[in-house]
């Protein structure tokens, strides 16, 4: 069960029935629409899973979608809560190093430049539909799993400007799944390519982690 608790941060004040829809990783085409009750909360009995919260037409959350989660807004009216396009933190620019070999991936209609492993030139260039079209590129059928993966290494450097090392991958997803999901091994099976340390950078559009060149 998903409870979605929504309220003005000014006041505190319980944002009452609001359209609140999810849009799950997994199948984006389909949202799940709902809204807040009196008390401002929406719940959706769905299983745990990987998505956004979209609020009046906002998105306002990534990343796993379980439990209660809390969700306070300062208006209805400002943009996106949540950046789903471009580098993490708003960064980007050219990853581009010497004798570097590229190629071109096509994403949405449109020609994205990565390096010969799969690794983004300009870190702008991240989108959900990228990492879609780059793990069919590599064989790789996308799960909730793999998106909560992805979404918490883009949400990691936002939050540090660092990357996260495998330590602290383990240490969360063993806290969210349990000690046998949230094992080195198992989260090596879902990134087959190097594990999360390299196939799940990539697709997440972060950098090289030292000694992978």
């Amino acid at each position: 069960m998903l409870r979605i608790r929504v309220s003005m941060n000014f006041t505190n004040e319980p944002l009452k029935r609001t359209p609140v829809s999810l849009i799950l990783d997994t199948d984006p085409a389909h949202p799940i629409e709902g809204a807040t009750d009196r008390t401002g909360v929406a719940e959706f009995d769905i299983p745990p899973s990987s998505g956004k919260i979209v609020i009046s037409g906002g998105t306002r959350y990534h990343g796993r979608l379980d439990g209660d989660i809390e969700i306070g807004l300062w208006s209805l009216t400002d943009a996106d809560a949540v950046d789903e396009h471009g580098a993490p933190g708003g960064g980007g620019g050219s990853t581009a190093y010497p004798n570097m070999k590229t190629r071109t991936l096509k994403v949405n209609g449109h020609e994205v430049t990565t390096d010969s492993e799969g690794y983004l030139v300009d870190l702008a260039d991240w989108s959900e539909d990228f990492v879609r079209a780059q793990a069919a590129y590599e064989g790789l059928e996308l799960n909730s799993q793999h998106w909560e993966i992805i979404r918490f290494l883009r949400s990691h450097y936002e939050k540090h400007m660092v990357q996260a090392n495998v330590r602290e991958v383990i240490k969360h997803f063993r806290k969210v799944w349990g000690p046998e999901q949230g094992s080195n091994r198992y989260l090596h099976d879902l990134f087959p390519r190097g594990g999360p340390q390299k196939q799940g950078n990539r697709l997440a559009g972060l950098l090289r982690v030292k000694g992978e060149h």
